[in-house]
C-alpha cells in the first residue's frame, strides 16, 4: 500500500516515513499544502495523513479542493485538539483524526483500518478460500499454515486481495508497492507476481495477457 504524509515538520516527517514504510508501506512525503494536494491529486493513494498547519495552503483547503476531485481516505493529524476543530475537519472530508502528540502504534492501526474500510473490507483478517491474511500482523497462511513472503510479496497479495474480482495492472501494482524514492525498474513486478505464485498456487490469480491480473471473488 501506498500513502502520502503531508507534514511541514521536517523530523516528524522523516519518522513517520521510517515507521509507515518499517510497517510495509510505500511512503511519499511533502513538506506544504500545494505540493501535497498536487501529489494527492496526481497519484491514486490508498491513504493520505494530512497536518492542517501547512505554509503555502494550509490543510483545511487542501482537504476541500481534494474532496471534489478524489475519495482517498484521509487522516488528519494536528496539535488541534478542540472539539471544533475535529468537527470542522471531518465535516469538511477527512476519514479519521488524530491529535498530536500521538502513539505510533495507534497511528499505524488507524492507517490500516483506513485502507481496509475504504476497500470495503473492515476486518484486519481477509478470507480467500483456504487462504487468510491478517493485514494487521501481516501474516499470510494457507490451509492454515504461513507462508514466507518479502515485506513486497505481501504487499502485492494484500493489493490484490483488497481488490479481489477487480482488474489491476501492472502499473496500478507498482505505483501502489513503491514510492517516489524508488527506482526500481517497473518489470520487478512480473517477478514478484511469479513468486506469490510459485509460493501461493498458480490458481492464486489469473493473468490477462496485456492487461494486468484479477484475484476472483
Amino acid at each position: 500500500m501506498r500513502v502520502l504524509v503531508v507534514e511541514d515538520e521536517v523530523d516528524l516527517a522523516r519518522s513517520l516515513r521510517r515507521a509507515l514504510q518499517e510497517d510495509g508501506l510505500a511512503v511519499d512525503v511533502a513538506h506544504d499544502g500545494e505540493s501535497g494536494l498536487y501529489q494527492a491529486e496526481s497519484i491514486d493513494y490508498d491513504a493520505i495523513l494530512l497536518d492542517l498547519m501547512l505554509p503555502r495552503l494550509d490543510g483545511w483547503e487542501v482537504l476541500k479542493r481534494l474532496r471534489k476531485k478524489k475519495s482517498t481516505p484521509v487522516l488528519v493529524l494536528t496539535a488541534r485538539d478542540a472539539v471544533v476543530d475535529k468537527v470542522k475537519g471531518l465535516n469538511t472530508g477527512a476519514d479519521d483524526y488524530l491529535t498530536k502528540p500521538f502513539e505510533l502504534q495507534e497511528l499505524l492501526a488507524r492507517v490500516r483500518a483506513l485502507v481496509r474500510r475504504s476497500a470495503g473490507k473492515p476486518s484486519p483478517i481477509l478470507k480467500l478460500g483456504d487462504l487468510e491474511i491478517d493485514t494487521a500482523a501481516r501474516i499470510v497462511k494457507r490451509a492454515g499454515r504461513e507462508v514466507d513472503l518479502t515485506p513486497k510479496e505481501y504487499a502485492l497479495v494484500e493489493l490484490l486481495v483488497l481488490r479481489r474480482g477487480e482488474l489491476v495492472t501492472r502499473t496500478m501494482i507498482y505505483e501502489h508497492i513503491y514510492d517516489d524514492a524508488d527506482d526500481s525498474l517497473s518489470n520487478v513486478v512480473d517477478v514478484y507476481v511469479s513468486n506469490v505464485r510459485r509460493k501461493l498456487g498458480k490458481d492464486f490469480l489469473e493473468t490477462r495477457r496485456g492487461e494486468g491480473y484479477i484475484v476472483r471473488a
